[in-house]
């Protein structure tokens, strides 16, 4: 079965590259790499990038990369997915050098079209990220909303091999998942709605006061603050949600329930309710998860 070594990066588009290079270097605290034509790479980690950002005609989430456990598993996860009728698409080596990456090989998921991406070996950086004043130390986490709820939550669990760290309601309306081999509570999680869009994606920052600092850093710049801070029951993190220059939904998440890779705990059906959401009482602003379309690329074209 597949196993996975992290949550590596997620690939943006939008609408003012320069204005959200400056945003994420900034503001959200990550380090700017290196631009190569309309498309940026900045890290959080002593990976080459652990975001790319492409200039587009409207902000959304193109691609999803997970980093393989180990390189000599890329084979047999490649024929797995092909098994499954997954129809995987290997990266030619000139594309690979581009991304600084090893094998690298990307698919589609059958229900909404989004591109995701498994790879090995990612260039590591000859000097450590130097977290900025509110330090952020990982990517963390991806979600959706779809309509496709039962459809995805079925994918990722018995094709892609995701564990289940709880979910919510009777009639599910949340689940939080983690990718075999991580520990963390959750790097993918799926809320029903009526659209398919991105809900968010969230950075693991380093202290509780990495949290307040940043409550201070959004206000001194107008930007936005959407929900938070406040405290998830599920994950038993604190949380601030913040909107990037498209809208975009960026969460700071301090404290994550870890797992251990042996007897882990059994998924919880939680109550949907606000204390669920947010155990001290708060609720989201109107922007909370609004932009963020699910944008299809071509993989027609990954080879050329």
């Amino acid at each position: 079965m597949i196993r996975y070594k992290k949550l590596g990066y997620v690939v943006l588009s939008v609408t003012d590259l320069n204005k959200s290079v400056d945003f994420y270097e900034n503001i959200v605290g990550m380090e700017f790499v290196e631009r190569v034509l309309d498309a940026a790479y900045l890290r959080c980690s002593g990976d080459h990038h652990n975001l790319i950002l492409e200039q587009g005609e409207e902000p959304g989430l193109k691609r999803v990369a997970f980093e393989l456990e180990k390189a000599d598993q890329f084979q047999a996860v490649f024929d797995h997915l092909k098994k499954q009728g997954v129809n995987p698409v290997e990266l030619s080596a000139e594309e690979c050098q581009n991304l600084a990456q090893g094998r690298t090989l990307r698919f589609k998921d059958p229900y909404l079209g989004v591109t995701y991406e498994f790879y090995v070996q990612i260039m590591q950086m000859g000097t450590p990220f130097v977290p900025k004043k509110a330090r952020i130390t990982r990517l963390l986490h991806v979600v959706y909303e779809t309509n496709k709820f039962d459809e995805l939550f079925d994918f990722f669990t018995t094709v892609l091999n995701f564990n289940i760290s709880d979910i919510q309601g009777r009639e599910t309306g949340w689940a939080w998942l983690r990718a075999a081999g991580t520990p963390f509570h959750h790097n993918f999680a799926l809320t029903k709605g009526k659209e398919n869009k991105l809900n968010h994606l969230a950075y693991q920052a380093q202290r509780v006061d990495d949290v307040g600092i940043q409550v201070n850093r959004l206000k001194d710049n107008n930007v936005p603050i959407l929900f938070g801070p406040g405290k998830h029951h599920p994950s038993g993190s604190i949380f601030l949600y913040f909107a990037d220059p498209d809208g975009l939904t960026i969460e700071y998440s301090q404290g994550m329930e870890e797992f251990p890779e042996e007897n882990p705990r059994e998924p919880r059906r939680l109550e949907p309710t606000m204390h669920t959401l947010d155990e001290w009482g708060g609720r989201p602003k109107p922007g909370w998860g609004k932009v963020g379309k699910l944008i299809k690329e071509d993989l027609e074209k990954v080879n050329q």
